[in-house]
């Protein structure tokens, strides 16, 4: 059984070194948590802000890339977010920086 919190558009995303996370685009789906949409695991999330640096060099994190595990709650077609689905922060070069750190999730979702 999966479990989690899960994510909608008032929750807050961070890359590992501070940068906020952000749904590219709305969310198609009409589903919405509190007002705000859920967004899915397909979608195209940014990060802006990402101050990170590699000997004196800018290699912020640009992307993140979500791996929901098999079986969970379906929006669309596509997998939702819980604050325990595994997901990586990448570069502009897809230079892997990291977990996101997920800070608030509103509701709690169980897929059995």
């Amino acid at each position: 059984m999966l479990s989690g919190n899960l994510v909608n558009g008032g929750t807050t995303i961070s890359c590992p070194h501070g940068g906020r996370v952000a749904a590219a685009a709305a969310p198609s789906s009409a589903v919405r948590v509190d007002g705000h949409p859920v967004p899915a695991a397909d979608g195209v999330f940014t990060v802006g802000g990402c101050p990170h640096t590699v000997d004196g060099v800018p290699q912020p994190c640009t992307t993140v890339r979500w791996t929901p595990a098999a079986g969970g709650v379906l929006v669309d077609g596509a997998p939702v977010l819980l604050h325990t689905t595994s997901a990586v922060c990448f570069s502009a070069a897809l230079v892997p920086q990291g977990p996101p750190a997920v800070r608030t999730a509103e509701r709690e979702v169980a897929s059995r």
